[in-house]
């Protein structure tokens, strides 16, 4: 298996101003070789240009700029440039099929955050002091940085990435020849009804609460939101007080999305370590979370009807807060881990059919639910909560797909 290894990184001052100084000078060779695309194009030759020709003038890039471009990894730099080469074919996919395309922009210093090196060499090495207890990880240019290693890393590591989070530093190992780990059996088959009030209804009809961190936090985002919409867009030229405001609010999101990751992690293994097979709803979080769109009003030329947008963009807030299609991601890794299966089914009408799994009679009919919580089949009479209903009918839709592939 393939995986992937975060640890926090603990920097020297220095180290952490070269870290910086690292991340700078990948941002102005991103956007050189972006700005070099741009020119090549709007010539009169339409000239192409593509990731070979870029880097291979690396070499000079690096003798000409030595204190600058050339205290850093070559292969980081080749990787920076294969990065927007990845933006342009993105691009050009997306224009072939005809979506919206969003053309490759420049990026800000305070934008670009991540430096890949392809390989375990270049003068960067992942435990590069064998013999000390600490770990370290030696990167051109930095130093060796001692790592905050939590857990053992297996595998074979393939690339090392470092990536900033507000003040913090991260490495990220990407290893191959990942061992899976199996855990025993146990013959139990589950399907899940994410949701929002419950963050996920399992088909014993068990409720695992959403933990709502965005609700918990919103009245400190609100303030510190509050506080960095009081500079003026005229004057935020990156002042010493505008950074700061711009920095707390950065450390509120950082806090949340840790602690929306943490639950996660921690319900899937729960997840995974009672269930050989889990069921749940394929889901497009992204279709799901669409603004609705505009109403014009026939009788009023420039005026528009009411379409909802107020009570949508709530339900689209809930629907992100909960993060299901992180959650789904980490459960099947997970599952992959430990030698289980993850299904995902189809969620159309799951909530609306009496489920022949409880004795229901598989009547599918909008007015089977009752509220947002309570099911009645209209038929047969059936009365169950509406969330539990959607999960039997995911646990027996992920039965017949095991009997179809028995």
């Amino acid at each position: 298996m393939i995986r992937a290894y975060k640890f926090l990184l603990r920097p020297t001052k220095g180290q952490a101003a070269a870290l910086t100084d690292m991340l700078r000078d990948h941002c102005s060779l991103y956007n050189g070789a972006l700005q070099e695309r741009r020119d090549a194009y709007r010539h009169v030759s339409k000239t192409s240009i593509k990731y070979g020709d870029q880097s291979a003038q690396l070499k000079e890039i690096r003798a000409f700029d030595p204190e600058c471009q050339g205290r850093w990894s070559f292969s980081s730099q080749q990787a920076t440039l294969r990065r927007l080469d990845r933006a342009f074919a993105a691009f050009f996919r997306r224009v072939k099929d005809g979506q919206a395309p969003g053309y490759p922009r420049f990026k800000g210093i305070g934008h670009f955050d991540t430096v890949n090196f392809p390989k375990d060499g270049d003068r960067c090495r992942w435990d590069s002091t064998p013999h000390d207890p600490q770990t370290r990880v030696r990167l051109q240019g930095v130093g060796h940085i001692r790592v905050h290693q939590h857990r053992p890393v297996r595998g074979r590591v393939k690339t090392i990435s470092v990536k900033r989070e507000g003040r913090r530093w991260y490495v990220i190992l990407s290893c191959d020849e990942v061992p899976q780990e199996p855990l025993a059996t146990t013959g139990s088959v589950v399907g899940i009804d994410m949701g929002t009030v419950h963050f996920f209804t399992d088909s014993g009809g068990v409720h695992v609460e959403n933990p709502g961190f965005l609700d918990t936090m919103a009245d400190e985002l609100t303030a510190a939101q509050a506080h960095l919409s009081m500079f003026p867009k005229r004057t935020r030229c990156r002042t010493k007080k505008h950074r700061a405001a711009a920095r707390k609010v950065a450390k509120i999101h950082a806090k949340i999305r840790r602690q929306r990751l943490d639950h996660h992690h921690k319900t899937a293994l729960a997840l995974v370590r009672e269930h050989d097979v889990i069921g749940h709803e394929k889901l497009n979080t992204a279709g799901m979370t669409r603004k609705p769109a505009p109403r014009p009003d026939p009788g009023q030329p420039g005026g528009f009807l009411p379409n909802g947008a107020a009570a949508k963009a709530g339900l689209n807030r809930s629907i992100l807060d909960a993060g299901w299609g992180l959650f789904l991601g980490v459960l099947a890794d997970k599952a992959e881990s430990a030698g289980r299966r993850v299904i995902p089914m189809n969620a159309r009408n799951t909530s609306r059919t009496c489920p022949p799994a409880a004795g229901g009679c598989g009547h599918i009919a909008e007015e089977n639910r009752v509220t947002q919580a309570k099911f009645k089949c209209v038929k047969c009479g059936f009365v169950e909560n509406a969330d539990t209903v959607g999960a039997l009918n995911i646990l027996d839709r992920a039965g017949l797909v095991l009997c179809d592939v028995a």
